[in-house]
């Protein structure tokens, strides 16, 4: 290991380990990560070749704030401090498809699954309520109920998705359970820390003029075998957030990152990459977004860091600013 210039033991540069969608990942020791957010942007599974000025700067700032919730709340969680101002430390866990392979009781790896609970009727769930493959009953209304979009549910609705496959699927809770090696008794402890933090995060953005409408979450056991809440969450891409001044007037103006998939959508891109997947087919290129909307969507990111957390956003500079 090479010394400083005062004979001290310098650390070791931290090792490119992979890169997700949003930011890159390295080691910094064997019990101890490094996450480094980009200003890339992704939806439906692709990248898209656009760059959102602010935005890897917002996500690691609002992720560190919600994680000092779980601090405050006492829930486990996996966040050590900011880094710098697009990177934070993580303790580590094994990231392993199947964590079956781990043993009959594993622990200390990453559960390969997306936990997502919605509170409103809106997004993909919406989609698959008007394509019909998803009823009133399912959804907690009473049998023959007209849906519509942006509505209440009844009660939180709970699902499960792969997380380190290509593309995401839903799960049954029996897949869901076999595929992470959870017990029924864990699931409902996720179940139950999901709601406890999202109903302080609610408390707290409600003064602020924020309805939480759904978001995903990600867990991993620890070395003790304690369900943590790892990744980040919170953030204008893994949830979505509506204006409540607008809802109460029948308007759903969201601050999330739906903004940016609406414009897929409404170009006739997302019909064309869902038309592909079903025939599977090459997917289409997604093209990049227009230089005024990228704009737009950056000053979105740093509405919604400022709404979510009451602070103001003063961009670091990044140039003095390196990740420690």
């Amino acid at each position: 290991m090479p010394k400083t210039t005062s004979g001290a033991v310098a650390p070791a540069a931290a090792k490119f380990l992979r890169r997700g969608k949003v930011k890159e990942v390295y080691e910094v020791s064997p019990t101890e990560l490094e996450f480094r957010f980009s200003d890339d942007i992704s939806v439906f599974e692709k990248h898209i070749p656009s760059e959102i000025p602010h935005k890897g700067e917002t996500l690691a700032r609002t992720a560190s704030h919600w994680f000092g919730l779980c601090e405050r709340l006492g829930v486990p969680h996996h966040f050590l401090r900011l880094s710098g101002p697009t990177a934070m430390r993580v303790r580590r866990v094994q990231v392993v498809p199947q964590p079956k392979t781990l043993g009959a009781y594993p622990k200390n790896y990453l559960v390969p699954l997306e936990l997502i609970v919605r509170y409103y009727l809106a997004g993909s769930m919406w989609d698959r309520v008007k394509a019909g493959k998803v009823g009133a009953e399912e959804l907690g209304f009473a049998k023959g109920k007209t849906l519509e979009y942006g509505q209440p549910l009844p009660t939180p609705h709970f699902e499960v998705t792969t997380k380190l496959e290509p593309v995401d699927r839903l799960l049954t809770m029996k897949e869901a359970l076999e595929l992470s090696r959870l017990d029924a008794q864990q699931m409902d402890g996720i179940r139950e820390t999901i709601l406890h933090v999202d109903a302080a995060m609610q408390k707290e953005i409600g003064p602020r003029g924020l309805l939480h409408v759904d978001g995903k979450k990600e867990f991993a056991v620890d070395s003790e075998g304690v369900l943590m809440v790892v990744d980040t969450f919170g953030t204008a891409d893994e949830d979505r957030f509506w204006d409540k001044d607008a809802y109460d007037r029948g308007r759903h103006v969201d601050f999330s990152k739906e903004f940016v998939r609406q414009h897929y959508r409404q170009s006739g891109y997302y019909d064309r990459l869902i038309s592909a997947r079903a025939a599977h087919a090459a997917e289409p290129p997604i093209p990049p977004l227009p230089p005024l909307l990228v704009d737009e969507v950056s000053r979105l990111y740093t509405t919604v860091y400022q709404r979510l957390t009451g602070e103001a956003f003063r961009p670091t500079d990044r140039a003095r600013s390196a990740p420690s």
